[in-house]
């Protein structure tokens, strides 16, 4: 967290937080790796610049930042002149982390990571310290934001024998230090943050403009430091405080847009909480409560979610179809699986509804995809040399038009994934009938909806009647007779408006400390009906 974000007061709330921001991505089709890749990237951030926003100090920016598959060869000569030898590309991960500055706290966030790791039994290989440019021209107020930012080498321990289970140790050891890090209480714990711990990606991010992620961090600059893909953000925050820690790329996506059911998402996220489980995680999901967490941003929080799903089993685009569904509900020319699937789903998970375009990777993987709504725009393009282009305008790399082989805009809805290890683009079309088909859910449903038209009538005996009177009645819901003379007969009788209107005694609802009864709802707007149209 940063502690640059204020706490709740007046009309301000955190939780209110929202962002429209400028998003895109440069991958190569069959996933080869080159620095140019990483420049392209840069450049398609630096073109973006216009879709950021500054204040009055012109060096203030609300953030930006790029995500890269991990460049193992200039990590591994890094890491031998301390003598380290790392793993083969797949049995290690790289954790970045946001350290305070002040050696107390940050000697204590250290500590808590490398307690989680062994806990995790795994293994701890070094820290580096990230090389930054500490001559780059920036604001005072970032620079005392700043917080000290190194990397974490974590080795696989030896009952984890894939990078899949490595992924989710990585992910249990991120969590579970960030909890336990929240519950010492250190006085600069808010500076604490970990923007990506992963065995296939790392992310550079910071309060920074979009010209000076590639100035700033020095590694990207590195001939050396190499990847097939490069998912870049600038930040615009609309309502929100520039903080380091809400900086995009998160660990998984890069999103333009808000989500505007976002407390909902919330609170049905926690409320499921107790009720989830994964074969796959098990009784680490004990550890990585609570999955959101007040004071976080709506694409921090959609970022936690998608994470969660994948870290279970899901596949990346499978998740997605999950949280950011189609129109699919009064959609009658849709294929019946694909509209199984997303009915069968519906019941799991609601949708996190924007606008929104959410670009995605998880480093075997990229696309993106557009909310049902439509309304945040997404353009792409494939060049001849198999390269993919996606950002939130046209024109983001200066690419020769005859190079250019294929370029369309996202539809509401629609997702476009490329499939690095595979090295083809998958269409929206084949991507949701593969997923669609892949388990019987129209079966599943017709054995597991209960339709409420097609319950049995309850057999009940009648209700008991109480020889009440009409007086009795009526004495108790609190009728008097101004009310039977000057409201209730005029109405009845002549169909004329009422003569008189009188508000029931009870206190205002801003200084009750419980809602008032259906009954009392009922009469006041019975009884105060005349006076709301004069």
């Amino acid at each position: 967290m940063d502690s640059a974000i204020p706490e709740e007061q007046g009309l301000y709330d955190p939780a209110n937080e929202h962002d429209a921001c400028g998003v895109g991505f440069v991958a190569h089709i069959r996933g080869k790796k080159s620095h140019s890749i990483i420049e392209q990237g840069l450049l398609i951030l630096k073109n973006l610049d216009h879709r950021g926003a500054v204040g009055a100090d012109p060096l203030m920016g609300d953030g930006s930042g790029i995500l890269i598959q991990i460049p193992d060869a200039f990590f591994r000569e890094e890491m031998a002149h301390q003598g380290i030898q790392l793993p083969p590309l797949g049995e290690y991960g790289v954790g970045m982390v946001f350290l305070p500055k002040e050696s107390a706290s940050r000697l204590a966030c250290q500590e808590e990571i490398e307690r989680a790791v062994r806990k995790e039994h795994q293994v701890v290989l070094g820290w580096r310290d990230v090389p930054v440019d500490h001559a780059l021209p920036m604001s005072p107020t970032v620079r005392t934001r700043e917080p000290m930012i190194r990397q974490i080498f974590i080795g696989r321990g030896p009952d984890t024998m894939v990078t899949d289970a490595l992924e989710r140790k990585l992910y249990v050891i991120r969590r579970s230090a960030a909890n336990a890090i929240r519950a010492l209480g250190l006085k600069h714990s808010k500076e604490f943050y970990q923007p990506s711990m992963s065995a296939r990606t790392v992310v550079y991010k910071g309060l920074l403009l979009a010209d000076q992620v590639g100035e700033y961090y020095t590694d990207l600059r590195d001939p050396r430091c190499i990847s097939a893909m490069a998912l870049v953000h600038q930040r615009f925050s609309t309502n929100t405080f520039p903080t380091w820690h809400l900086a995009h790329p998160f660990r998984l996506i890069a999103h333009n847009g808000e989500i505007n059911t976002l407390r909902g998402n919330y609170n049905w996220m926690r409320a499921r909480e107790k009720g989830t489980w994964s074969p796959l995680l098990g009784g680490d999901l004990e550890k990585i409560w609570p999955l959101i967490y007040p004071g976080q941003s709506d694409s921090a929080s959609f970022d936690n979610a998608l994470e969660l799903l994948v870290m279970g089993g899901y596949s990346l685009a499978h998740a997605m179809m999950m949280l950011i569904p189609e129109a699919w509900e009064s959609h009658t020319l849709m294929d019946e699986q694909r509209g199984a699937f997303y009915k069968y789903h519906a019941a799991m998970i609601e949708p996190w509804d924007g606008p929104a375009a959410v670009a995605f990777t998880d480093g075997r993987q990229i696309g993106a995809t557009l909310d049902r709504n439509g309304l945040r725009p997404a353009r792409y393009l494939v060049t001849d040399d198999d390269l993919v282009v996606m950002a939130s305008e046209a024109g983001v790399l200066p690419i020769p038009e005859e190079r250019i082989v294929r370029k369309w805009r996202l539809q509401p809805g629609k997702m476009f994934l490329i499939d690095l290890e595979q090295g083809r683009i998958i269409d929206d079309a084949e991507l949701k009938d593969t997923l669609a088909r892949a388990r019987p859910y129209q079966d599943w449903l017709s054995r597991i909806n209960i339709k409420l038209d097609e319950l049995p009538s309850p057999h009940t005996a009648p209700a008991s009647t109480y020889p009440a009177s009409l007086l009795d009645r009526q004495q108790a819901f609190g009728y008097t007779q101004e009310d039977l003379r000057f409201i209730l007969e005029p109405m009845a009788g002549s169909g004329e408006e009422a003569t008189g209107s009188r508000k029931p005694p009870a206190r205002w609802a801003t200084i009750r400390r419980w809602p008032s009864s259906r009954i009392a709802a009922n009469r006041c707007s019975t009884t105060s009906g005349s006076s709301s149209r004069r």
